[in-house]
């Protein structure tokens, strides 16, 4: 009986297999040979240049400068959205008051939930056409009017947000040109990628606070801790194999960033202005497919190798320094 198994196994196993390793594993090794090469993307001869294209993108600097723009993303993207998430996830689960020992949530939470979710349902298109309004630059757009309204903005020369390369740092020291500064225009992004990415993990969160016994957070609560003892001494501790998932899930968006660069920024393949929201993908899209540069779709396989591994080594140091044992109830 058991070895007539394994061939029946192998049988349904082979195709699935066979396309995997076709339409997926052979399109990677393709990508990974031809950044060795000076293909240029549509004619069926090329030359082998060895690491040279990986030696130009030292000397890119708008691939430089998209790697910065990739950093600050990745600082404070993931940063913002978990924190958030966390914060409401609590909240909506055992933030509010009552006659339990304040284990349930604030009232209205069941609502609450399917606000926070319901940007996750709206394709990229929508969300770029409603923050379009929202960040238009003249005094149409929703900021700018609001702004006018309260005397906060003058009508005469309104902030431009999705067109302004300007770069603001991160916080009151200006220590560098490309981890702690970015562009208004990139600040305006990623608050938009919040608002996105907030509800899927308050969900996610939620289902882990769901999955711990009640009888814990009585107990706690009981012995006198207040909420903010109740979160960080049960909460986050018995929630960390969620939020080390969400850091590598975020992390992973971060260094893509793709979409939301091309739906909302200016220019061909996004990136405006002046380069100023330009991401590692959007150029590597941009500088392989442009029609004045045909002749790079092997640097262009180069960039994307590249941003294959900048992924990999982040994931792989995310999970490692976010290990711990498991907690078991």
């Amino acid at each position: 009986m058991r070895r007539g198994r394994y061939p029946f196994i192998a049988g349904f196993l082979v195709l699935p297999l066979a396309l995997y390793g076709f339409f997926v594993l052979s399109p990677y090794v393709q990508t990974v040979v031809y950044s060795f090469t000076d293909w240029s993307g549509f004619s069926p001869e090329f030359n082998f240049v060895g690491m040279a294209n990986y030696a130009d993108l030292l000397k890119d600097e708008v691939f430089l400068r998209a790697v910065g723009h990739n950093a600050v993303i990745l600082t404070i993207y993931p940063l913002v959205t978990i924190l958030l998430a966390l914060f409401f996830a609590f909240m909506l689960n055992v933030g509010g008051r009552g006659n339990r020992a304040g284990i349930r949530g604030v009232a209205g939470s069941g609502l609450y939930k399917i606000i926070f979710f319901f940007p996750q349902v709206m394709s990229i298109a929508i969300v770029a056409i409603l923050w379009g309004k929202v960040f238009q630059s003249n005094e149409g757009g929703l900021l700018n009017a609001l702004g006018i309204k309260l005397g906060l903005v003058d009508p005469a020369d309104p902030p431009l947000w999705l067109g302004e390369s300007d770069s603001v740092p991160v916080g009151p020291f200006k220590l560098g040109p490309l981890i702690l500064e970015a562009p208004v225009v990139l600040w305006c992004l990623i608050a938009i990628a919040v608002w996105v990415g907030v509800g899927f993990y308050l969900v996610l969160f939620s289902a882990g606070m769901q999955s711990i016994p009640k009888d814990i957070f009585e107990a706690a609560l009981l012995d006198g801790s207040s909420r903010v003892q109740t979160f960080f001494r049960v909460t986050l501790p018995l929630l960390w194999e969620h939020l080390s998932v969400a850091w590598v899930y975020l992390g992973i968006a971060a260094l893509d960033f793709y979409l939301l660069v091309i739906a909302l920024t200016q220019g061909v393949g996004g990136g405006g202005p002046d380069n100023a929201s330009h991401v590692m993908s959007s150029w590597m899209l941009y500088t392989s497919f442009q029609s004045s540069r045909i002749d790079k779709f092997g640097y262009g396989c180069a960039m994307a190798i590249a941003i294959a591994m900048f992924t990999l080594i982040f994931a792989i140091i995310q999970l490692r320094i976010t290990r711990r044992d498991k907690i078991e109830l």
